[in-house]
């Protein structure tokens, strides 16, 4: 029972239609043309592609039987497949989480580029409202100042025209 309970917890270990433990390969694109990826699935010792589970092709952990445990060779020979099936445990669980490690350095990267980013766009866009309204306010008064001298020019012409006429 207990073998047929690990080997459903593989079955529901998946995310997004992603198991990793049934060998289904998951690949992480780390910039927007997909030149740098990681690729991450179950491997053996020896880098074959295998699902983790109880069966012989995986962990090799068989039913148990009354024999083999009135039996010291036969419990010795369990022990080691027990024993086989743990060091592959354990060197599954560091290749994982060595990925994880690399998705997580990348992960800190891109969000530290993101708050740059946000940044750089913010004080490009964001203004400070005293300074653009002490700017505004010089517009304005040089507008003022060209229509009066303006006016006063055109008044002097008026003047000038008026002598001669």
């Amino acid at each position: 029972e207990l073998r047929t309970q690990l080997d459903r917890l593989a079955e529901d270990a998946g995310y997004n239609g992603v198991n990793l433990l049934k060998a289904d390969k998951l690949k992480i694109a780390f910039n927007e043309v997909s030149t740098s990826i990681l690729e991450i699935e179950a491997k053996d010792s020896n880098g074959v592609v295998r699902p983790i589970n109880t069966g012989a092709t995986s962990l090799n952990i068989v039913a148990a039987s009354a024999a083999e445990f009135s039996d010291d060779l036969l419990l010795e020979t369990r022990v080691e497949r027990l024993g086989d099936a743990l060091t592959m445990l354990q060197t599954q669980s560091s290749a994982f989480g060595s990925s994880l490690s690399i998705v997580q350095v990348r992960q800190e990267f891109t969000k530290g580029m993101i708050n740059t980013l946000e940044v750089g766009a913010d004080n490009l866009t964001l203004a400070d409202s005293n300074e653009e309204g002490a700017n505004l306010l010089a517009l304005n008064t040089r507008q003022q100042l060209a229509q009066t001298t303006l006016s006063l020019a055109a008044q002097a012409q008026q003047a000038v025209l008026r002598l001669f006429g």
